[in-house]
């Protein structure tokens, strides 16, 4: 699989395209990466350094890409853009580089109409509430979403989303619904607690036109920068090449589980993806999906 990947990069530390790349490779998939920001570390330590990308730069880069050509199956010359087989985008700073990223996303489509786009719609989080401008959560629900085949939202951001509040499975589902009749065919959610879960557990949800299923994990005491980033990716990997949403939740919660776990083992900030890339290369066989629907 051919990947592009428009995130933030930094030079120390897994966040962004710095989180998403090495688990794609390490899985055996080709990334072009192309960069919106190049900082010494993620903003979560208070003080960094290096560039923000103007998108008019962002947006070169990915011309650019598109004027490299490669022989098609017919052996005259294609864009690689048309080999893409998907775009992935994390954390947009700035309406102009959602444009930028719904540009790319129409013109790989347009090459290749088997692409999809994966969007991992970064805004907030529970406790934290929204950490992006103003003006971001409403420009990624009203221009981005609808464009994205695959949507990976925490708990939040779901019901953010779908404008409610979901305290019960039941409720999380009827969200994820509300979200699904605007585009996105494939929503993953992330660290959803209601009502019902169990006490130190959490539970990720998969939904497709195939059904839905839950997979339940401890709740471990860490919660990382980058974690999101590195579910996207391997969601996106897992659900292309197997077909099967429920295969792809099984093996991406029980690889960000055990990069959790190493992390924790290794007492840094920085999730362990070198150290944990076994689990990334071979997911481990720990938590089985259950059919919701």
């Amino acid at each position: 699989m051919k990947i592009l990947s428009i995130q933030s990069s930094v030079a120390y530390g897994h966040v962004g395209n710095s989180a998403a790349t090495f688990p794609l490779q390490r899985l055996g998939h080709e990334v072009w990466p192309v960069l919106t920001v190049h900082f010494s570390n993620h903003t979560g330590y208070g003080a960094w350094r290096g560039p923000l990308l103007a998108p008019a730069d962002v947006a070169d880069v990915i011309t650019g890409i598109g004027e490299r050509e490669v022989t098609g199956p017919d052996g005259r010359a294609v864009s690689v853009l048309s080999t893409a087989d998907a775009v992935l985008s994390g954390y947009q700073g700035a309406e102009e580089v959602g444009a930028v990223v719904l540009d790319a996303v129409a013109r790989v489509k347009e090459l290749n109409p088997r692409a999809v786009y994966c969007c991992d719609p970064v805004m907030g989080d529970v406790g934290r509430g929204m950490f992006v401008r103003p003006g971001i959560p409403e420009f990624m629900r009203d221009e981005v979403v609808p464009h994205a085949d695959v949507l990976t939202p925490n708990h939040f951001e779901l019901d953010f989303l779908a404008g409610t509040t979901t305290r019960t499975e039941a409720e999380v589902l009827a969200a994820v619904d509300t979200i699904r009749d605007r585009g996105p065919r494939d929503v993953l959610v992330t660290s959803v607690i209601t009502d019902e879960t169990r006490e130190n557990t959490l539970e990720v949800v998969a939904v497709s036109d195939d059904g839905a299923w839950a997979v339940t994990t401890p709740q471990l005491p860490i919660a990382p920068n980058g974690c999101g980033d590195v579910t996207s990716a391997l969601y996106l990997a897992h659900l292309t090449t197997t077909g099967s949403p429920a295969t792809a939740l099984e093996r991406t919660t029980s690889t960000v589980f055990s990069i959790l776990e190493a992390t924790i083992a290794a007492g840094t900030r920085e999730i362990q993806l070198v150290g944990a890339q076994a689990s990334i290369a071979a997911p481990p066989d720990r938590f089985a999906a259950r059919q919701l629907r």
